[in-house]
């Protein structure tokens, strides 16, 4: 049997999770001395602070090693192969930990054979390669097809975002003062993509309202250009403005109703209360990877 392993950060619900048949590993965050589980939290209630927490931004951690030797020697024992799909080594380094996890334990376990991928991005944007892989492997297909799919859905998924400020930008690092200050006073507003595994600008437009309607233009151009397969609606903090968007433009827009997904809080503690979509579409998306290809690390190269 093939396991599909995930981290939290792909969004995918627990009632989806057990649909699809994916194990979901959790990353923590840290707030004022409580730890939180990524994949259990209640995130609404969590997101319902999230502007007292300016100030004292929580942080966030990955999985430890032993749990993520746990997960793998688990499945070793039982004569399972692994499918692991994890967050962009460009904004974590929940990749490279399970890379290492593996390793320990095919080194104790010579047949343990596994196929780790690092999806490039976070949200749905790994989710709908998680989905790709396991719905392969319960349509039957090897580790090697499972792997395909998977990599072909990470060429032909993009995730656009907008914050409300650039405040949590410029608190976490991201960005200087200098640019946020200049940012919020023009009321400059960036939209925000994943490429190559790194957040990028995609546009500038001077307000959340028209950053929210440039994202929908750059979805229509790549649905046009490749197909629209699949797409969530994505927030962090208030729910209320991404589901009056998903209900009012983007359903009307591409048919059908749209389920609204909130992006993890080790991801959006980062960005700080924004709205956006990822979706997937029929073909590989011109300049979703331009100087990379997708990283895949086979067991046997162990």
């Amino acid at each position: 049997m093939i396991r599909v392993i995930t981290d939290s950060t792909s969004s995918i619900s627990a009632q989806r999770a057990e649909e699809l048949g994916v194990q979901v590993v959790s990353l923590f965050v840290n707030h004022n001395g409580v730890e939180y589980q990524d994949a259990t939290m209640d995130l609404d209630a969590f997101y319902a602070e999230i502007h007292t927490m300016l100030d004292n931004i929580p942080r966030s951690s990955q999985p430890s090693q032993l749990a993520l030797e746990t997960v793998f020697e688990d499945a070793a024992k039982a004569g399972d192969q692994v499918l692991g799909l994890f967050m962009s080594s460009g904004l974590s380094g929940t990749f490279e930990g399970a890379l290492r996890a593996a390793r320990s334990v095919k080194a104790r376990n010579a047949d343990f054979t596994f196929a780790l991928v690092d999806t490039q991005s976070c949200g749905y944007d790994e989710g709908w390669p998680v989905e790709a892989g396991a719905t392969a492997r319960n349509n039957g297909a090897s580790l090697e097809e499972c792997v395909d799919a998977v990599v072909r859905s990470v060429e032909s998924t993009r995730f656009l975002f907008c914050p409300e400020s650039l405040t949590f930008l410029q608190k976490g690092g991201r960005i200087g003062r200098a640019s946020a200050l200049l940012g919020n006073l023009i009321k400059l507003t960036p939209v925000l993509t994943v490429r190559d595994g790194t957040v990028l600008t995609a546009a500038k437009v001077r307000t959340q309202k028209k950053a929210m309607d440039a994202i929908l233009d750059l979805m229509q151009a790549d649905a046009q250009a490749h197909g629209l397969r699949n797409i969530k609606a994505h927030y962090i903090g208030d729910k209320t403005p991404a589901v009056k968007w998903a209900e009012k433009k983007i359903g009307p827009l591409v048919g059908h109703d749209v389920d609204v997904v909130p992006v993890s809080p080790v991801v959006g503690l980062h960005v700080g209360p924004a709205v956006g979509i990822a979706y997937e579409c029929d073909e590989p998306i011109e300049g979703k990877m331009v100087e990379a290809q997708v990283p895949v690390v086979f067991s046997a190269s162990c």
